[in-house]
């Protein structure tokens, strides 16, 4: 399948500061990718040079064939944008700004109202076209929003921070539209909520100190999450340097007495091995517990070890 976005070799410097090291990754049609980072990675910068608003200082970007520096107004036609506050005429009707929005896409005026009636279909706002914009919730607004963004039905959707603010019903609406979004076009998420990148997410990338130190499917990340570490209780003393020994296992450490962690690759069947090797030894297996990792667990490992 062709690529929606190809960023190639990305960097960004501001003066010595390099805020974007050689970031390069792909999006195509299918995909919801969330992108994150902490405070001063280059995660806003990388998204501001994706949509257009700012100049990489090397690189290049094409979205859908068409290179964002060369062709800019060919590339955006494929684009929709929801910046991190949503960019809304507050003093105007649902219908009304979405119409204003419609124009200024440069959709075809006889397809205009189909393209509107569609956008808040998708967006849930149908109830609420003719009420002002400042009278409604922030949930319908970030919703109004991401209707903006849809309008021109492009191919790439960009999504900055669409559910800060927002209460716990409304953050479950907003992911599930997201979800929906991502059957039929290529979105780029970009958050903090590590939980947020689980739900609505199927890759992930993390970005610190201007470089990616992470390119994940979700599913991936989540085998890692719910393997990987087992804390082991017998009866006897275990031989350590044995279960060493078992392939896959990369690292014990005892936490008490008869008590061990023991840390294992995802595939190969070290578990079951693990099992048997402890029976067998007449050590008395007495819990096996697998200690879940945590989406936060290993966004902190890898920026400190990245560090």
């Amino acid at each position: 399948m062709a690529a929606l976005i190809e960023a190639e070799h990305l960097y960004r410097y501001y003066g010595k500061h390099c805020a974007v090291n050689d970031v390069s990754f792909t999006l195509t049609k299918g995909e919801v990718l969330g992108f994150l980072g902490p405070n001063g990675a280059g995660k806003t910068t990388t998204m501001q040079m994706l949509c257009g608003n700012l100049a990489p200082s090397e690189g290049r970007i094409t979205i859908n064939g068409f290179d964002l520096l060369d062709q800019p107004k060919s590339a955006k036609r494929y684009l929709g944008y929801l910046p991190d506050t949503p960019p809304l005429y507050k003093e105007l009707t649902v219908q009304e700004f979405l119409h204003y929005c419609a124009r200024l896409h440069g959709i075809n005026k006889v397809s205009i109202a189909d393209a509107i009636n569609t956008a808040k279909e998708r967006c849930g706002l149908c109830d609420v076209s003719n009420r002002l914009i400042a009278n409604l919730s922030k949930g319908f607004q970030q919703r109004i929003g991401i209707a903006q963004a849809i309008l021109h039905n492009p191919e790439v959707i960009i999504l900055d921070e669409p559910t800060v603010g927002l209460d716990p019903i409304q953050i479950r609406e907003i992911r599930a539209l997201i979800r929906k979004l991502g059957r039929d076009h290529g979105v780029i998420l970009s958050t903090h909520i590590l939980g947020e990148v689980q739900e609505s997410c199927s890759h992930v990338q993390i970005i610190h100190q201007g470089q990616l130190i992470l390119n994940e499917s979700v599913a991936s990340l989540n085998a890692q999450m719910n393997t990987g570490t087992l804390q082991v209780t017998t009866r006897m003393q275990a031989d350590t340097a044995i279960l060493a020994a078992i392939p896959g296992v990369s690292a014990i450490e005892t936490i008490g007495e008869n008590r061990i962690v023991i840390h294992h690759s995802v595939s190969g069947g070290a578990v079951e091995q693990i099992i048997e090797t402890i029976i067998s030894a007449g050590w008395g297996l007495e819990e096996l517990t697998p200690v879940l990792r945590s989406m936060e667990d290993i966004f902190i490992t890898l920026t400190k070890g990245s560090e």
